[in-house]
């Protein structure tokens, strides 16, 4: 592969002692900035050996030595007589929980809404320490195409705004972590509504909507607990409106109020 662009500022490894910082130390970061800069994903195979240390601007035993350590830490895969690839994230600690997650099961919902109701708690309250006017428009935006899909009952529309909002939210907080959190539960609670609700929304989309709108104004107005507040009080409407739906359809003739 030719023609590959250095990743920009690249550290420059210390002159003193005090400060001396091994090669393939430095060449193991240079790499991991560079599998950014690239926007490589999981998968993506790396430049040859030759290519990638002229891209770190390493020699070749160097970045081996430092592709070795990535390799041990699981960030890069080495495929003998294919490549070097960026490895799959096999290790996330979510990934066996979520492969064991039933959908129509009460309790393991009530936990999905447990952990989402702190999540986003916690990406509210950045997200009204930190959003920038651009985050804090798109944030509106996805609130206010929410309360307009729930005024005309579309259930599409409101679910496809819903999602949107709440990583406009987490995008809000600049917290990368978070941001993959959440879209992670989305795709449980997605799954709750298909498998374990049949596709029907329990409760009003249009309180839902208001809901969106007032986390919205505070977040654009920095207000962190009033967000919070507000956040909480969502979740925790939507987390009863599933256990009575999926209630509903797992016993039909049981009295709610009994």
């Amino acid at each position: 592969m030719s023609g590959l662009n250095p990743p920009s500022a690249l550290p420059q490894q210390p002159s003193s002692e005090a400060g001396y910082r091994p090669g393939y130390e430095i060449a193991a970061e240079r790499i991991l900035e560079y599998i950014v800069q690239a926007e490589l994903r999981p998968g993506d195979r790396l430049p040859t050996e030759k290519d990638l240390a002229d891209a770190v601007q390493m020699s070749r035993t160097v970045v081996r030595e430092a592709v070795k350590i990535l390799s041990a830490l699981k960030r890069l895969s080495v495929q003998k007589g294919r490549g070097i690839y960026v490895a799959e994230p096999e290790d996330a600690p979510w990934r066996e929980s979520f492969s064991q997650f039933l959908p129509a099961d009460l309790g393991q919902v009530d936990q999905m809404f447990e952990f989402r109701r702190h999540i986003e708690s916690a990406t509210t309250r950045l997200a009204a320490q930190r959003a920038v006017p651009a985050q804090v428009k798109a944030l509106r935006e996805a609130a206010r195409l929410s309360a307009e899909a729930a005024e005309r009952d579309d259930i599409e529309a409101f679910n496809r705004a819903d999602e949107q909002f709440h990583r406009d939210v987490a995008a809000a907080a600049a917290n990368m972590f978070l941001s993959a959190t959440i879209e992670s539960v989305q795709r449980l609670q997605r799954e709750v509504s298909i498998i374990g609700m049949a596709g029907v929304v329990g409760g009003s989309l249009v309180v839902a909507g208001e809901q969106h709108l007032a986390i919205a104004d505070a977040v654009a107005s920095g207000d962190e607990d009033g967000a919070v507040a507000l956040m909480t009080q969502h979740i925790d409407m939507t987390m009863r409106q599933f256990q009575e739906e999926i209630r509903h359809r797992i016993f039909p003739h049981h009295d709610a109020s009994s």
